[in-house]
């Protein structure tokens, strides 16, 4: 008689992993979650409650609840305001993974929102040496900044 580990070897050796499976859009955009949730670590804490603003304008209540672990839950009376009041402490107290998460949310959902954010950011010196940084990264990892070898400018 085999061994239970003998038995279950086998069909754990069949069973593609989640990097298998996973398409690569979906790698190409939680980079671009990471990247903005990097810049913003980078940048102060005005602009940190003006990127809030727009992107908890974006989503419904239910989204509030969950999000970030129930962090924005406080603002489900106001979902869907044009603008969601946010005072400097609450925008204090975003972690990145909460921001992440967020921002991951919003990519999904109303991708013209999180372009008006990054384009928010992009007023921001320190967010916009992030951006550029990874998003040079990202172009010649994907082989689009290379042309024949070299770099195409």
């Amino acid at each position: 008689m085999k061994s239970r580990s003998a038995q279950r070897a086998p069909a754990r050796a069949r069973t593609p992993t989640a990097a298998a499976v996973r398409p690569r859009a979906a790698a190409g955009s939680r980079s671009l979650s990471a990247t903005v949730a990097k810049a913003f670590a980078k940048i102060g804490p005005r602009l940190r409650v003006q990127v809030l603003r727009r992107l908890l304008s974006a989503i419904g209540p239910m989204a509030l609840a969950v999000i970030g672990g129930g962090m924005f839950a406080k603002y489900i009376g106001r979902a869907r305001w044009p603008e969601v009041p946010v005072s400097l402490e609450d925008a204090a107290r975003v972690t990145s993974g909460q921001f992440f998460d967020l921002v991951r949310y919003v990519e999904q959902s109303d991708p013209p929102m999180l372009r008006r954010v990054v384009a928010l950011l992009s007023t921001d010196i320190a967010a916009m040496t992030v951006l550029s940084a990874c998003v040079t990264t990202l172009a010649f990892a994907n082989g689009s900044g290379m042309r024949g070898g070299q770099p195409a400018y």
